[in-house]
């Protein structure tokens, strides 16, 4: 069966993708997608800040009535 992405399959794809998008909307392609994986990476480092934060639990008192 081989490797999936070898380079004969990636120039193959190249190609597919150069007719179906054409070669002015390749640089806004690739900017696009560029924006969205850092957008997500962003959002993953900000989920696992707060998943090793520690959560600060603080014990109160209750309150004291006086009559």
């Amino acid at each position: 069966m081989g490797e999936l992405f070898t380079p004969t399959h990636l120039i193959v794809l190249a190609v597919v993708v150069l007719v179906l998008f054409g070669g002015k909307k390749l640089p806004e392609l690739g900017k696009g997608l560029g924006e969205g994986l850092r957008g997500f990476k962003e959002g993953m480092k900000g989920v696992t800040e707060e998943m090793n934060k520690p959560t600060e639990t603080h014990a109160t008192k209750p309150e004291e009535t006086t009559k």
